[in-house]
């Protein structure tokens, strides 16, 4: 609301009324009846016109209106969640290089495997601690050094399965873990 100096106003939160005296960027200076001054951010106030006081606002409301449109009760929408989707995994951890570091630059395919793996064994190990049932390890399909690697990493443990994950979803480059929970690692 775009407000001049001279605008009779008042307040939204407080019983104050009076004359915009200043403008400075945002804030709005406002001498009420009394003489004082007072300081408003431009969206604490009104302008104070015929029929626009916050009085009327309230007195001249269309209270049947209002009740209606609560009496009325919205439908809520509820999701339906096929079988397949319910126990899909929904923890994912996303080894491509870019989501891992800012910038690989200065890094050999050593540094940025040993990082990529070292990402997978955390991840691993936060969701056998977390007792996390399915994580889905995204690797891309590239030349496969990263996939066989994984695959090395998942058979050291005895309370893990692993298999490709969903094609249609995430297509060739990720693998589904799956976590044995009565087995200890």
């Amino acid at each position: 609301m775009k407000f001049k100096i001279g605008d009779s106003v008042e307040t939204i939160d407080d019983d104050i009324s009076g004359t915009v005296t200043k403008i400075s960027e945002n804030t709005i200076t406002v001498e009420d009846n009394n003489g004082f001054d007072f300081q408003f951010e431009a969206n604490e106030l009104i302008i104070r016109a015929a029929g626009n006081s916050l009085k009327s606002a309230v007195y001249n409301a269309d209270f049947e209106a209002v009740k209606k449109e609560k009496a009325f009760k919205k439908r809520k929408q509820t999701l339906t969640v096929k079988p397949k989707e319910r126990h899909a995994p929904k923890f994912e951890v996303d080894l491509h290089i870019h989501h891992l570091t800012k910038s690989s630059r200065g890094m050999t395919n050593y540094d940025m495997l040993n990082l990529q793996l070292d990402t997978a064994r955390g991840q691993l190990e936060f969701a056998i601690r977390k007792r996390i049932p399915k994580i889905v390890f995204i690797h891309g399909v590239g030349e496969g050094v990263l996939r066989q690697e994984l695959e090395t990493l998942f058979s050291r443990y005895n309370n893990v399965k692993f298999y490709d994950a969903d094609y249609k979803t995430y297509g060739l480059g990720a693998t589904e873990v799956r976590i044995l929970q009565n087995i200890a690692p």
